[in-house]
């Protein structure tokens, strides 16, 4: 067995038989011919959402360091005039 799907199974728990298993149902449940459009199109979503996650993450950064602290203004209450 390759080694590198060795530690991502164990966290999940899934052998062979379990795969095989989920694969069948997807197939029963979504066909042959619309499983690669399934992935393809998960694929590209995983992918935009890392890249949103990865810019949200850096403008934060950048905007910390560029945006200089606001200033307080001082409020006048009534009795302060």
């Amino acid at each position: 067995m390759n080694t590198l799907f060795n530690p991502i199974l164990a966290i999940f728990g899934l052998g062979a038989p379990e795969l095989l298993l989920i694969f069948g149902v997807l197939i029963l449940l979504f066909g042959a011919t619309k499983l690669p459009a399934l992935a393809k199109g998960l694929g590209k979503s995983i992918k935009e959402f890392k890249k949103a996650a990865n810019e949200e993450g850096g403008e934060e950064a950048e905007g910390a360091e560029k945006k200089p602290a606001a200033k307080q203004e001082s409020t006048k209450t009534h009795g302060s005039n």
